[in-house]
């Protein structure tokens, strides 16, 4: 009996030791059946003389569970590290993706021009501006990330009187170059209206805005129909 329990101590300090499980439950049944086993305690390659008395590591076991644990330790490391990068992907791609607007030209019955020379069209009656890239000061949409955009505007004019002339040019510009335009130029209507949509890529910081050509004019825009609206399509990771 005294044998017994001298190989039950043997195998207990053993797996204290070599074993990477320790749930009470399953190191009571193996101390259990050290107790109730007849004859020699067979302990193979687990050295219960170096496990109590030496450092963890010098007995065949210890040293093959302690290469698991590091071989599973630098896999977990590898993991968490190739999920963080994700996590991190995940929010250069959609953590800023709210970028949007839409103006108008506050609402008027007299006419918007004409002007000696292009002005910028400045749409102050806001209803959306996600992401603060327009300032109704300027007219202005700024770039607050480099993206691929979507960019639409309407010129609308109302002369109001027969055999008046409806003349109007309004263009879209980013950073200073023409990009499209609607225009209109004829004395048989009295109102006319045309809209144009672009998809452009952008920088951060590059501006996009609608001017007036000099000469021209809007008018009779009671019902605020002149209006410019952008928004990110999707985002550049790379700039």
């Amino acid at each position: 009996m005294k044998l017994v329990a001298v190989s039950a101590l043997c195998l207990w300090g053993v797996l204290c030791l070599c074993a990477s499980m320790k749930a009470m439950g399953t190191l009571e049944l193996m101390r259990d059946a050290a107790v109730t086993w007849t004859g020699a305690l067979p302990c193979g390659k687990w050295d219960c003389e170096c496990a109590f008395n030496s450092q963890r590591g010098c007995c065949c076991v210890a040293n093959e569970m302690s290469m698991l644990e590091d071989h599973t330790f630098m896999r977990m490391v590898d993991m968490w590290e190739q999920l963080t990068r994700l996590d991190n992907d995940i929010k250069e791609v959609t953590g800023n993706n709210k970028i949007a607007f839409t103006a108008a030209m506050r609402s008027r019955s007299d006419c918007f021009g004409p002007f000696t020379s292009n002005v910028p069209i400045r749409y102050y009656a806001i209803s959306l501006n996600q992401g603060n890239g327009y300032n109704d000061a300027l007219g202005t949409f700024t770039a607050p990330r480099a993206g691929l955009y979507s960019f639409s505007f309407t010129a609308y004019s109302n002369v109001g009187v027969d055999g008046e002339r409806l003349y109007h040019k309004v263009q879209l510009i980013k950073n200073n170059e023409v990009v499209a335009s609607v225009w209109e130029d004829n004395r048989e209507d009295t109102e006319d209206s045309g809209t144009q949509s672009v998809l452009l890529s952008l920088r951060q910081g590059d501006q996009v805005y609608v001017e007036l050509l000099s000469g021209r004019s809007l008018c009779g825009n009671t019902k605020e129909f002149n209006r410019f609206s952008g928004y990110l399509v999707y985002p550049f990771t790379q700039e």
